[in-house]
């Protein structure tokens, strides 16, 4: 996991975050990350295999989409320096540093910039 990753995430994150419909898609996708964390979390509680497989779903699906939401933007994210670097960003991006792009005004500013 990268040193100091919440401030070094949140550093270049209004930079790989301008296109347009990147933005809709994390928007959109973000919450279905945290849906599928709760159901994995219900889950594991009840011992549900439909939920853990509802939950993997929404995670694949909120990954896949911001992935492609990545590729439309001008500044490319930085390579992933493994399997547990991109899990530690992907996780921390959904529950920390876009909710923060949000609640501080970023996503709309960028959503306004990109027009």
């Amino acid at each position: 996991m990268r040193k100091h990753l919440l401030a070094w995430q949140w550093g270049l994150y209004a930079a790989g975050h301008r296109d347009r419909l990147s933005l809709l898609l994390h928007i959109a996708t973000a919450p279905l990350f945290w849906v599928g964390t709760a159901m994995l979390a219900w889950a594991i509680y009840r011992g549900s295999a439909g939920a853990a497989v509802s939950g993997l779903a929404l995670w694949l699906a909120a990954l896949l989409t911001q992935g492609r939401g990545h590729a439309r933007e001008r500044e490319p994210p930085v390579p992933f320096d493994g399997p547990i670097d991109f899990a530690s960003r992907f996780v921390v991006e959904q529950f920390v540093t876009f909710p923060r792009f949000v609640l501080s005004g970023g996503w709309l500013k960028a959503w306004r910039a990109s027009t």
